[in-house]
């Protein structure tokens, strides 16, 4: 299945990811544009691909994740402004034919991400 998916575990709190925002842009002309921005369901996935199989093509996308938003929400003990805020993951798709699945694992403090399956 090709398209681009992702989705959200909050390690602090040891639970998914559950209404994080998150704009999913391309790289058109030398700018990121955003072509749609999404919530994390109560699993911490987007209810519909990212980018659907029908319409994935070669190309530079980016993910914004609003971590900032979403620690901000739960209402915990962090510094203001937050240490980490919106977190952009840029990434290519060199063959349509594959899935890209890209998730974020994340903390007030820290954050990573990876080529998922």
């Amino acid at each position: 299945m090709a398209g681009i998916s992702t989705h959200v575990l909050d390690i602090a709190n040891g639970k998914p990811g559950a209404g994080m925002r998150i704009e999913f842009s391309i790289l058109e002309n030398g700018a990121y544009r955003v072509v749609k921005t999404v919530r994390t369901n109560e699993e911490g996935r987007t209810d519909e691909p990212i980018l659907k199989p029908e319409d994935a093509k070669a190309g530079r996308y980016e993910l914004l994740f609003h971590v900032d938003e979403y620690y901000a929400g739960l209402r915990g003990h962090l510094p203001d402004p937050p240490f980490i805020d919106q977190v952009p993951v840029r990434f290519t798709v060199f063959d349509a034919t594959q899935h890209f699945h890209i998730p974020m694992i994340c903390t007030p403090w820290n954050c990573t991400t990876y080529r998922g399956s």
